[in-house]
């Protein structure tokens, strides 16, 4: 990536919110390293596990990080934490592991935290562009459904229909409050929206504290089911998510636009094989037999981690990414580098127990 003084022309300060969270530290980071310099909003300063990470991302930075205290649900945080930015990175928003008893636990923080960044945003006066984290669920919310269409930044999920969970809904909600709210800004109040919608993110961690996305990782590589899941998942590298984000605040073309973030799609036992190839070795033995859905149904009456899988059994949802490639020249990553790199992320972190028989990554 090319020096702040020739990409961020106009960039004077940078909120990353959430700057603890999975995407967020890959963002924080790239734009540490670029020489912006950065501001990243986390719910507590005494929290050690999430802002140690965030003080070691970028030691030989230009510009030391900045870290302050800003909460989704607390309105009155956001206007301190946005003083003097010109761009705001909005990366914060809520991932269930399972299906919430009540989904306005998900939809809530996810529309009003949004809106919440959006009003300070309008009321500090110096924000030019705000990037928005959404989600490929805010475009395809139903798996499957149309398998003959490749979805594209056009489309929309409708979050009137049952099929559509929780989290589809906060992340299809919360980008249309974001346009709405930004198109019917007053002439002299108005700032640029540019919006980011990937898939499933995956790639090395970052941060210190468990996250969603380690989830699928740890549950194979500890052999916690006997089968996988027929799932097909559509994923991407986080570390090709954050540079997205930052081309999405630098480039003219992305104002005013959505961009879906996919490199390819993935059958879980795809995962499972990657990891297998890798790690086998290593002491670990991923399954890679696919369970029968009716074995899927009983378990999920005990498990609500695999009952959030059920919709998506053996279905295909396909993405175009042009506008990843395109406009925002991000060329995605191989997958199964990806998928071995979070592996060795997951296991160096402590997430899964290494064995006798584990070698670390490759230096």
């Amino acid at each position: 990536m090319a020096a702040a003084q020739t990409v961020g022309q106009g960039v004077n300060l940078v909120l990353v919110t959430g700057a603890s969270g999975f995407i967020a530290a890959h963002v924080t980071q790239q734009l540490l390293r670029a020489g912006y310099r950065v501001r990243g909003t986390v719910r507590s300063l005494q929290n050690k596990d999430k802002v140690a990470p965030l003080r070691n991302l970028c030691p030989d930075a230009e510009h030391e990080l900045e870290l302050v205290e800003a909460d989704l649900l607390k309105p009155d945080t956001w206007k301190t934490a946005l003083e003097g930015c010109t761009h705001v990175i909005h990366v914060a928003s809520p991932f269930p592991l399972a299906i919430p008893n009540d989904e306005n636990e998900v939809i809530k923080p996810a529309v009003e935290g949004t809106t919440s960044v959006l009003k300070a945003c309008r009321e500090v006066g110096t924000v030019k562009r705000v990037v928005l984290t959404s989600s490929v669920f805010a475009i395809s919310g139903e798996f499957g459904q149309n398998p003959n269409h490749i979805y594209n930044e056009n489309d929309w999920t409708d979050t009137s229909l049952p099929s559509v969970d929780a989290y589809a809904k906060s992340k299809t909600l919360a980008e249309k409050a974001a346009w709405e709210f930004v198109n019917n800004l007053p002439e002299g109040q108005k700032f640029e929206l540019a919006v980011i919608n990937p898939g499933f993110v995956m790639g090395p961690i970052l941060s210190g504290s468990f996250c969603t996305s380690i989830e699928i990782l740890k549950t194979l590589l500890l052999k916690e089911m006997p089968a996988v899941p027929g799932v097909n998942i559509s994923c991407v590298d986080v570390r090709d998510v954050a540079a997205a984000h930052i081309m999405a605040m630098t480039s003219s073309e992305a104002a005013g636009n959505r961009h879906v973030l996919v490199a390819g799609n993935l059958w879980m036992k795809d995962i499972a094989v990657f990891l297998q190839k890798e790690f086998k070795s290593q002491g670990y033995n991923p399954p890679t037999l696919t369970f029968p859905k009716f074995g899927l149904r009983i378990l999920s009456l005990f498990d609500s981690k695999v009952k959030i899988m059920l919709p998506a059994i053996g279905k295909v949802t396909r993405f175009d990414n042009t506008r990843m490639t395109q406009i925002l020249q991000i060329q995605p990553r191989k997958l199964e580098d990806t998928v071995v790199e979070m592996g060795y992320s997951t296991i160096e972190g402590g997430f899964v127990k290494k064995t006798a028989k584990y070698r670390g990554p490759k230096k």
